[in-house]
């Protein structure tokens, strides 16, 4: 069930809101996170209802390990159980995601039936979220960081909590559970309106208008360039227009969901974590990690780059082992070479980054460290989106000027002032196959306008004293903001599915 659907937004969410919130507003906490639980299965299953059945089991076997990894038992029977759940877990996600890519490397003639058939199977959504979820829970079950015993109800509810259970943020146990011992008092709340439930609602409304005003029609203006069957009518120019489309498509998407999952956890008086800070105003590739998918970074950092070792044993390692953290990441969104390359890219900037700041202390002006920044996550954006090394391949021969520069037809008389640098460069007028003229410039450059020098939603989340004001106003404009969903809504009519749904 997509976010943006009218089942969704205008039978599922009314039905869940109105049920948990009564529940937790009468003290029926036990009951209200049932029911809430029960709802999150559902908005699993009705996607596909053969694959519930994979959470289901997950969660049991989770919980009961975690359990099982209690401190009063011997170290090696702690250690094995470990070892065994998290084997469980990646046999799973394995089974699912990746085996029928490494059948292609080691084929096996007697099993290429059984390789098709795990080939040909659909990818449970969001296990690779709720894989990581429980891998972490296991692992501070080990060394006993827990806020305290987790009832089965507590632990369904926080794995399959639906705001977050498709696509991340990847919320950490610590997170939710202690949370969950105040949503009476957060729902009956004298507060509850201004703090919780118009905030919530903003976000819906703003994530809502991201997807669909946004990111959607920035992927029709990059689909196009990326199908393998458009090579060769590719130039320079439609290879950067649709590199810059796709790299602000995935921001307003993943923009937009991060939005909509944190205002309607908002709506029942949750807080999760923010997984999305700008990061394309970060002014480096330290700092974008900082921003980018923040929970996963914060994953891949605690529980596998701090255990290889990090920065604790000389930079040699701690550049293999950021490499093989991020190449790792980077299957994790895929079981393709692309995002393996991807994340290895990544792994090398970040390593990059840091053996420039061991030796040096200066930093270039900030604006330059943005958009420098900004045209690197362009080029890896590439292999991102790409379908195969051959569309890798040609988009950076054409991005880095090897087939020189053609302009559209459109500015060809401007060419001859360029004077000597236009022949250098060998830039000259031509078909642009994939580019929609003045209206995609007109939409690029306020989409950058948008990202560079617009707010961020997540100050509507800030108590600050000066955020009171904001929220006093926002309450009158209630019914305004319910208005605008409608509306917005009735833009959705293909219900394109969020990116990293296919993650």
């Amino acid at each position: 069930m997509l976010f943006n659907s009218f089942p969704f937004l205008f039978l599922f969410l009314p039905v869940a809101f109105i049920g948990g919130f009564m529940l937790f507003r009468a003290n029926h906490n036990r009951a209200g996170l049932a029911f809430m639980a029960a709802c999150s299965l559902f908005f699993y299953g009705y996607w596909k209802p053969a694959h519930l059945w994979v959470i289901v089991l997950s969660i049991l076997v989770n919980y009961l390990m975690g359990g099982a990894i209690a401190p009063r038992r011997e170290p090696l029977v702690r250690r094995l159980l470990l070892v065994a759940g998290i084997a469980f877990n990646l046999g799973m996600l394995g089974y699912f995601k990746y085996l029928g890519f490494f059948s292609h490397m080691f084929t096996v003639v007697q099993f290429d039936s059984f390789f098709d058939n795990v080939v040909n199977t659909a990818l449970p959504i969001g296990i690779s979220f709720y894989t990581f979820q429980q891998i972490a829970f296991l692992i501070d079950s080990y060394n006993n960081i827990k806020h305290r015993a987790y009832s089965f109800v507590e632990y369904v509810f926080f794995v399959s909590f639906f705001p977050q259970l498709i696509a991340g943020p990847i919320v950490h146990h610590a997170e939710i559970m202690p949370q969950l011992e105040h949503l009476a008092q957060r729902l009956r709340g004298a507060r509850y309106v201004t703090r919780y439930l118009v905030p919530g609602m903003a976000l819906l409304v703003i994530g809502l208008a991201k997807k669909v005003l946004l990111a959607d029609t920035f992927g029709v203006y990059a689909d196009g360039a990326f199908a393998v069957a458009s090579l060769d009518r590719m130039t320079f120019f439609d290879a950067w227009a649709s590199a810059v489309a796709y790299t602000l498509q995935i921001y307003f998407d993943f923009s937009g969901y991060s939005d909509m999952a944190i205002g309607l956890a908002f709506l029942f008086g949750l807080h999760l974590p923010i997984n999305f800070n700008a990061p394309y105003k970060a002014a480096s590739m330290i700092d974008f990690w900082r921003r980018w998918h923040i929970t996963l970074s914060r994953f891949l950092r605690d529980y596998l780059y701090f255990p290889l070792g990090g920065n604790r044993r000389g930079p040699a390692l701690r550049y293999l082992n950021l490499l093989a953290t991020m190449m790792i990441g980077g299957l994790w969104h895929g079981a393709n070479w692309t995002f393996l390359f991807w994340g290895f890219l990544h792994g090398a900037l970040l390593a990059v980054n840091h053996a420039l700041r061991s030796v040096t202390s200066r930093r270039p002006p900030v604006w330059l460290a943005v958009g420098a920044t900004f045209i690197i996550i362009v080029f890896t954006w590439v292999p991102f989106r790409a379908e195969g090394f051959a569309v890798v391949q040609r988009f950076y021969y054409l991005m880095l000027g090897f087939d020189g520069v053609v302009v559209p037809q459109t500015y060809g008389a401007l060419i001859p002032a360029l004077g000597d640098f236009a022949t250098v460069f060998n830039i000259r007028a031509g078909d642009v196959g994939f580019f929609s003229g003045i209206r995609q410039v007109a939409f690029t450059a306020a989409g950058l306008a948008i990202v560079f020098f617009g707010p961020v939603a997540m100050a509507l989340l800030e108590p600050a004293p000066r955020r009171r004001a904001l929220r006093s106003k926002l309450v009158p404009v209630g019914l305004g903001i319910a208005a605008t969903l409608v509306f917005l809504v009735m833009w959705v009519q293909s219900n394109v599915t969020f990116l990293y749904f296919q993650f």
